[in-house]
């Protein structure tokens, strides 16, 4: 500890006191308005990235499950704490992509494959959206989405990543324009298919 801090502690030994306190994990009551604040988001980014909406949910889960148990910065604001939910989820999303891919389902028994949802309605005013977002990489879908969903800063974005603000502003404009033709692309499909 420098002397700075030690002289700042002893001119105000409670607002040392008030600091640690901030950092307490956070307590049920304060995390429940929160989880409800921002579940539907970070739903909605981690699905649309990994285009697996079982994948998602477990995703979720771990993300709120590994903030509780860090030392979540609860003490600088929601803002902070939603942006450090979003890293931990980005996390798990590459942690996902880096195992080992398994056995093809070709080689899995039939039998031992579990019972499929049907497929959600599509939404006529999404599917051009949809297709075209699922045909990027991952990657990119997921700086699209901070940007545009969520509405995050390069800044913003780069905490929740760890890439630099640079990187990500050339990655979204390229990102931008890939979408843009995928959507072009999945415009005149369906007017074929009409």
């Amino acid at each position: 500890m420098n002397s700075r801090s030690t002289e700042s502690i002893l001119a105000d030994p409670l607002a040392a006191e008030e600091k640690e306190a901030a950092r307490v994990p956070m307590t049920e009551e304060g995390f429940t308005p929160f989880y409800q604040r921002t579940v539907r988001q970070l739903s909605a980014y981690v699905r649309r990235v990994s285009g697996n909406p079982s994948l998602a949910e477990d995703l979720v889960q771990e993300s709120y499950l590994r903030l509780l148990s860090a030392r979540a910065p609860w003490d600088q604001g929601e803002d902070a704490c939603r942006r450090y939910l979003f890293r931990i989820a980005t996390n798990l999303l590459r942690d996902h992509w880096r195992r080992p891919v398994g056995r093809p389902l070709g080689e899995v028994p039939e039998r031992a494959l579990p019972a499929v949802d049907p497929p959600p309605v599509e939404n006529p005013d999404y599917g051009n959206l949809g297709a075209a977002l699922l045909s990027l990489r991952p990657v990119e879908r997921q700086l699209l989405w901070l940007a545009h969903a969520e509405g995050m800063s390069h800044r913003e974005i780069a905490a929740v990543t760890g890439f630099g603000t640079a990187r990500i502003r050339l990655a979204l404009y390229r990102s931008r324009h890939k979408l843009a033709r995928a959507l072009r692309r999945e415009m005149m499909i369906r007017e074929v298919r009409r």
